[in-house]
């Protein structure tokens, strides 16, 4: 199994190992450790009544293997411990990854100069609702996403892939791209021109941009030698609601 792999089923593992340490933990505490200490007061009740004999023939008690005993008989079995250290600590990451914060590694350069790729990120969990973990499903609607937002999203041609993206346009907007420049509602957004970009992997400079999105400065890449265009755009969700051509869409 690849890493790739593991990691879209995190979620999916993390919560195998949080059922199955808690059930263990649950039984251990609601009826193993009974167990053991019952049968560790059936041991020490035996073992006093041997040293009450050994005292009414005579003979020195053995006293200090008592405590020993005891300790042994009610120590758990290493599967057991292990399930119960494990368990609080899957259980909290669990939580956390689920409902609040989930890290997330940059896996292109899609988002350059903002977000670079490799860069880790930490991803807030209930900006827009609460979900059910697993199957993804929104148990409490908080807010909707705003233009200007950097979101991660999965693609919904292969759910295991997770993509991240800034919002430009919501739900009834119009949205134009047309000559490397974005047009929202009829109204042409304001590139500020900035320092060119130095690509690392390239070795060359990209024109770079300070776009005013929603009140957030952005920092765009316009590369010359690339096309205004979508390549391929009939596989896009929605395609009989846009225009496609050569300088670019909408």
């Amino acid at each position: 199994m690849s890493g790739q792999t593991i990691l879209s089923y995190f979620s999916l593992i993390l919560f195998v190992l949080m059922v199955g340490t808690g059930i263990i933990w649950f039984l251990d505490v609601f009826h193993l450790s009974k167990q053991r200490r019952l049968k560790a007061d059936q041991a020490l009740a035996e073992f006093d009544a041997r040293n009450e004999r050994l005292k009414a023939e005579g003979i020195k008690r053995d006293e200090s293997g008592r405590a020993a005993l005891e300790a042994n008989l009610l120590r758990q079995p290493t599967w057991i411990e292990y399930s119960g250290s494990f368990f609080p600590v899957i259980a909290l990451v669990f939580f956390v990854r689920s409902f609040l914060y989930e890290p997330f590694k940059i896996p292109s350069a899609s988002m350059e100069p903002t977000l670079e790729s490799g860069d880790f990120i930490l991803v807030n969990k209930y900006a827009y609702g609460i979900r059910l973990p697993i199957i993804n499903k929104t148990m409490i609607h908080v807010g909707d996403p705003q233009r200007g937002d950097v979101m991660v999203f999965r693609y919904p041609e292969d759910p295991s892939t997770n993509y991240i993206k800034r919002v430009v346009g919501v739900p009834g907007d119009k949205i134009v791209y047309k000559n490397k420049h974005l047009t929202i509602n009829g109204k042409k957004l304001a590139y500020q021109p900035m320092a060119d970009f130095l690509d690392d992997t390239s070795l060359t400079y990209i024109k770079q941009f300070s776009e005013n999105l929603n009140g957030v400065q952005h920092r765009i890449l316009n590369l010359d030698n690339r096309p205004a265009y979508v390549p391929d755009p009939d596989n896009f969700p929605q395609r009989e609601l846009c225009t496609y051509d050569i300088e670019g869409f909408a």
